[in-house]
């Protein structure tokens, strides 16, 4: 029994290693390509410019709002090209057969993206702090709210890099196709408080909701839902996220592009 034991935790280090190796792949190739950047860090800077365009609101409200939706952007944006550019460079089919489970890869693409969304994320959020009277009252619902936050837009991107292709534009349009909504439905630009009855039934359903609304807190504002229920969303949306993902690679990785 033990030296069964010994053989299960072997193999779960070995694919751990396997995970970082992946992550460490995909963050020296595919970091700073265009769309990344594009999709990444200029498109959600313009759309929030564009919306705040003519709209007074505070700043307790604006700067949360900008440093949740630049994390869910950022952390998202590199999940769904990081298979479609294997596909079409024809490494997918080697990593696939490699040594490292479909488990190891997908956890390997999942923390390259949240690492990219948190750290590159921080940018907005410094110059927040640099050029407006917002301040951090709250270390802990922040931290939670961006670590949390990160992985599960990042888990996000990864489920939605399933479809068998080998066009990141077609991926990107999908990616799109489903997080504007999310945006518009998460309290980022109007306070729940202030949504039509529709939209307050379907904020459950967006992660930025939760992320928003722990960020929110770190500001010194007040929780729409609760700490804890924020937590135990972001945790239950990874998995959810990590787990389809698993499920619709499986099924489509043998397919041809």
């Amino acid at each position: 029994m033990a030296a069964r034991d010994d053989t299960v935790l072997s193999e779960l280090l070995r694919q751990v290693r396997c995970a970082g190796v992946i992550a460490k792949k995909n963050v020296r190739i595919y970091y700073l390509k265009g769309p990344v950047v594009t999709f990444g860090i200029v498109f959600p800077l313009f759309f929030y410019l564009a919306f705040a365009a003519g709209h007074d609101g505070p700043v307790s409200v604006m700067v949360p709002g900008i440093a949740a939706m630049a994390l869910f952007f950022t952390a998202s944006a590199v999940g769904p090209l990081i298979t479609p550019w294997e596909r079409q460079a024809r490494t997918f089919e080697r990593l696939i057969t490699s040594p490292a489970s479909l488990w190891a890869v997908l956890a390997g693409d999942a923390a390259s993206g949240a690492a990219f969304g948190a750290v590159l994320a921080l940018l907005p959020l410094t110059a927040a702090l640099a050029l407006t009277t917002a301040h951090i009252d709250a270390m802990w619902p922040l931290l939670a709210g961006w670590l949390l936050g990160a992985t599960a837009f990042s888990s996000m991107g990864v489920l939605m890099a399933a479809p068998a292709t080998d066009t990141p534009s077609q991926v990107m349009m999908l990616s799109n196709l489903v997080r504007l909504p999310l945006i518009f439905v998460s309290g980022v630009f109007v306070p729940h408080e202030q949504m039509p009855s529709w939209g307050q039934w379907l904020s459950p359903l967006s992660p930025l909701s939760y992320c928003a609304d722990l960020i929110r807190v770190g500001f010194g504002g007040n929780a729409y839902f609760s700490v804890t229920i924020d937590v135990l969303a972001l945790v239950g949306f990874s998995l959810a996220f990590m787990g389809a993902a698993h499920y619709f690679h499986r099924r489509t990785r043998n397919r041809p592009a």
